[in-house]
């Protein structure tokens, strides 16, 4: 196994940059992803240890335990116990379908139309959704919390979730065009790997949404809608084959 990244890299410290806590798992998630793929972390390169990267990246130790786990569950890095062990970057990364060339030219097109439909969703929906339209949104969030191992299962209940919160803003438009959305997202989504711990911090914040709009604060669910979709813009970015992180 090769060494960890050298400290006096410019690299390393474009990596380990501290991230923003809004986002924290999946910011965290997208610079370690991308790093991997660029190389700036190479096959077989050891993690710095854990408190240094909670100090660098300026996150807890329980964030940066998501995302490790979400990575290795991924095959992007796996641990190794006992003296010289660590967290290392995967020998060979696995393997992916490569997207086409116009998905990679769209994927960010998509993430921006989606951002401008939910956001309005979300804020509409605060002010206009009655709790008999809510609480099928609830059992939605309860059975997608058994569902971390069963991303088709999950990601249907998530199009519902999604689907179903437009139509409490009673526009068939906005149903329509977040009916859209969510058709071009589950084509992206389709060709990045799916670990538990992703899924699980995101239903975690399809429970936060629900009871914001249960309070009628469309501030506060338009930015934890903002905060949702940001991380799977930050996934996509860290775990798409061939994307860039920018």
């Amino acid at each position: 196994m090769s060494l960890s990244t050298p400290p006096d890299l410019p690299s390393f410290e474009t990596v380990f940059a501290p991230v923003r806590s809004q986002t924290a798992f999946e910011e965290t998630l997208e610079r370690l992803g991308t790093a991997i793929k660029l190389g700036l972390l190479a096959p077989g390169a050891r993690l710095p240890a854990e408190r240094e990267l909670c100090t660098r990246l300026e996150i807890s130790r329980s964030t940066l335990r998501q995302a490790l786990t979400a990575l290795a569950q991924s095959g992007h890095l796996h641990a190794v116990r006992g003296r010289g062990g660590g967290t290392f970057v995967a020998e060979r990364p696995p393997p992916a379908d490569p997207p086409t060339r116009s998905v990679l030219e769209s994927w960010q097109g998509a993430c921006d139309v989606r951002l401008a439909v939910e956001l309005g969703v979300a804020a509409l929906a605060a002010g206009r959704a009655t709790e008999d339209e809510l609480q099928p949104l609830d059992e939605l969030v309860t059975a997608m919390d058994d569902m971390a191992d069963d991303f088709a299962g999950y990601r249907q209940a998530d199009v519902r979730f999604h689907i179903a919160l437009a139509e409490a803003t009673h526009s068939p438009r906005l149903v329509a065009l977040s009916t859209e959305a969510q058709g071009q997202m589950t084509d992206l989504i389709s060709y990045i790997a799916h670990p538990p711990e992703i899924l699980e911090h995101s239903n975690a914040q399809h429970a936060q949404l629900l009871k914001r709009i249960r309070a009628h604060d469309a501030d506060g669910a338009v930015r934890t809608m903002a905060e949702h979709l940001r991380g799977t813009e930050l996934v996509l970015a860290g775990l798409l084959p061939g994307a860039s992180g920018e």
